[in-house]
């Protein structure tokens, strides 16, 4: 099923529904990350490359149901990007940490950026928009700050942790403001 009219309230389900499994799955992986994560180093590399996976999947399944790729090439580009980057990642782990952080801090850029681009293209028909364009934007920056703490002594998962818990809100923000005002245009 594919929704693609605007301003359906299919539309505003799909997104709502969206928004809070996406935050549903972070609030999860921050969990994981601040426990499981802080003893077993394997586990940390697991969840280092689950979260960019399940970026990938949430953009394939989101183009999907509002479009498709046609009508979403930001997402379709977030999409490939955040499966090559949770291979990458996967493999890095092999030539040190830091060189995984930096990956992620590249990831956590780019991806950034193509969801605030994804938000402000929806953000006339869709509500919610302007919480994603935050969440965008934060995410580039906080990918500037884990290249700039490669080869220092914090852990990586707990650092990373405190970025998906903040997307985690963002998205939970943008669940509620869908929820809340759906019936306004």
């Amino acid at each position: 099923m594919q929704i693609s009219s605007q301003s359906s309230p299919q539309r505003a389900a799909w997104l709502r529904k969206l928004y809070f499994i996406r935050a549903a799955f972070s609030f999860a992986w921050v969990g994981l990350a601040f426990t499981v994560a802080r003893q077993s180093p394997a586990a940390a590399v697991v969840l280092l490359v689950v979260y960019p996976a399940w970026d990938a999947l949430a953009n394939l399944l989101d183009m999907k149901m509002t479009g498709g790729a046609k009508a979403n090439p930001t997402q379709m580009l977030n999409a490939w990007i955040s499966g090559l980057v949770a291979a990458v990642v996967a493999i890095s782990f092999a030539l040190g940490l830091h060189v995984a952080l930096i990956l992620f801090g590249l990831w956590a850029i780019v991806s950034g950026v193509l969801q605030l681009a994804t938000a402000l293209r929806r953000r006339k028909d869709d509500r919610g928009q302007w919480v994603m364009m935050l969440s965008g934007a934060q995410s580039a920056l906080a990918g500037g700050f884990f290249i700039s703490q490669q080869g220092s002594a914090m852990p990586v998962a707990p650092m990373i942790a405190g970025y998906a818990a903040v997307g985690a809100v963002y998205f939970l923000i943008s669940g509620l403001v869908v929820h809340f005002r759906k019936g306004e245009v």
